[in-house]
C-alpha cells in the first residue's frame, strides 16, 4: 500500500528547549512529519558536549539520540536582532516548546501571553522541573533529581541495596512523551475552535503520574511500596533466575502459565496446594523462589528458554544494549536505521497508511541561521499569508 503524508506534515514547531525532555517531544515530532526549527545559544544545547561518544567531532551521541529531523539556528535573546527573528518565528508557529524557568521568557516578550497576543493559536508547551506554580516552581529541573524525589528510586534496586537510578533519563523521557500526546490533543481541537491553548507540563507531576500500580497500591493501603530488586511485588514467580549460562527472566502473569513453566521442565510442585494460585504463591514467595532457582541453576540457558517458549511461557534473556539492537526482532522490524551512512534507532510507532519523516540528521549547530534569516526577511518562511 502506498503511504499518505507524515501525519503532522505543515504543522510548524519552534523548539525553544534543550537538553532533554523538550527535544524529545520535538524529535518525535518532526519524525511525525512536522518541520521543526530548534533555537539554540551561539554555545548550543549543552548535550552537544556531553559525551565521548561524539559525532563527527561536532556533536555527542547523547545529542544526536534526541535531534534528528530539526533545523538549527542561533539566536542571542540579548540581541535585538535575533530577538526579533525568534518572535517572528513564534508569530506563525502552530506550536512552541519551552523549557526556561518559570517567567524566564517574559523579558523577551516571548512568553505565552505575549506569544499569544500575536498569536491566538498557538499552541503552547512549557516543560520545567516542576510546574508554573506552587512551591517548588521556582526550583531547576533535573531528571536525576526528580527521580529521586518522585519515588521511582525508592522502588529501584535491590532490597538489601540503595535505591537506584534506571539507566536513563526516565522523568525526562517520559515528560517529553506527555507533552506530544497534550500538544496533538491541542491541535486536534484546535481545528474546531481556532483557539490555542498553554499546557503546563512538570517532570515531577510525570514521575508521580508513572508510578502507577505502585502509587495506586500506597493510596489503597497507607503502605508505601519497596524496593524488591527483579522480583513483582505482587506477581510470582515474576523476576531473573540464574542459569548455567547466565540470568533469564520469567514472568508468569496468570495460574495457566505457572503449570506450563513446571511441566516444560519435570517439575511437579505446582500441584502443591501453597503453589495452586498466584495469591498463594505471593504469600510463599519465599519457599518457591527458593525452589525454582535451586532447580534452575542445574539447567542450560538456552535449552530452558526454549522448552519455556514452547509452552508459551514469558521468558527470555537479559541483553546488553548491543545485543538488544541487533536482537532477531530489532532486525526485522528495523529498529536501526541510517541517514546519510549514520546509524539511528527510529521512533517505535509504525502506521499502515502513513510514513515517519526520517530525512534530516541532527543538526551541526547553527547549521539553519543564515537561511531562515535570509528566508524570514523575504517574507517567504513560516508566513501564513504567503
Amino acid at each position: 500500500m502506498m503511504k499518505k503524508k507524515f501525519p503532522l506534515q505543515g504543522i510548524k514547531v519552534l523548539e525553544l528547549a534543550r537538553v532533554l525532555a523538550g527535544p524529545w517531544a520535538g524529535q518525535l515530532l518532526a519524525d511525525l512529519g512536522a518541520e521543526v526549527i530548534k533555537i539554540e545559544s551561539p554555545t548550543g544545547d549543552e548535550t552537544r558536549a556531553w559525551g565521548p561518544p561524539f559525532h563527527g567531532g561536532d556533536s555527542s551521541a547523547y545529542f544526536q539520540s534526541t535531534n534528528r529531523g530539526k533545523k538549527s539556528v542561533i539566536a542571542n535573546f540579548k540581541n535585538k536582532e535575533d530577538c526579533t527573528m525568534v518572535k517572528n518565528l513564534a508569530k506563525n508557529a502552530d506550536v512552541i516548546i519551552e523549557n526556561f524557568k518559570v517567567g524566564g521568557l517574559i523579558n523577551y516578550k516571548l512568553d505565552f501571553d505575549n506569544v499569544k497576543s500575536k498569536n491566538p493559536s498557538v499552541i503552547y508547551c512549557s516543560i520545567t522541573g516542576f510546574g508554573q506554580n506552587g512551591p517548588y516552581a521556582e526550583r531547576p529541573g533535573y531528571d536525576f533529581i526528580i527521580q529521586a524525589m518522585g519515588g521511582i528510586m525508592d522502588l529501584t534496586g535491590e532490597s538489601n541495596g540503595e535505591p537506584q537510578k534506571p539507566g536513563v533519563a526516565y522523568a525526562d523521557l517520559f515528560t517529553g512523551l506527555y507533552s506530544v500526546i497534550a500538544i496533538q490533543s491541542a491541535l486536534l481541537e484546535r481545528q474546531t475552535t481556532g483557539r490555542g491553548t498553554h499546557i503546563d507540563m512538570s517532570l515531577f507531576d510525570t514521575q508521580l503520574a508513572v508510578l502507577a500500580n505502585q502509587g495506586a497500591s500506597y493510596l489503597n493501603t497507607g503502605i508505601s511500596p519497596t524496593r524488591m530488586g527483579n522480583s513483582h511485588p505482587v506477581i510470582v514467580p515474576y523476576q531473573k533466575f540464574d542459569t548455567q549460562q547466565g540470568p533469564i527472566i520469567i514472568a508468569c502473569g496468570n495460574d495457566k502459565q505457572f503449570k506450563n513453566l513446571c511441566i516444560a521442565l519435570g517439575w511437579k510442585f505446582y500441584k502443591a496446594k501453597e503453589y495452586l494460585t498466584n495469591k498463594d504463591r505471593v504469600r510463599h514467595r519465599s519457599s518457591l523462589i527458593t525452589l525454582m532457582q535451586k532447580h534452575m541453576s542445574a539447567l542450560s540457558r538456552d535449552d530452558t528458554l526454549s522448552k519455556l517458549q514452547k509452552a508459551g511461557v514469558p521468558c527470555g534473556p537479559i541483553n546488553t544494549v548491543a545485543e538488544a539492537l541487533t536482537d532477531a526482532q530489532a532486525m526485522h522490524r528495523k529498529m536501526v536505521y541510517e541517514i546519510d551512512n549514520q546509524a539511528m534507532i527510529r521512533s517505535p510507532i509504525l502506521f499502515d497508511t502513513f510514513a515517519l519523516k526520517y530525512k534530516r540528521l541532527p543538526p551541526k549547530l547553527g547549521e539553519h541561521t543564515i537561511e531562515i534569516k535570509e528566508n524570514l526577511n523575504r517574507n517567504t518562511f513560516w508566513n501564513r499569508n504567503h
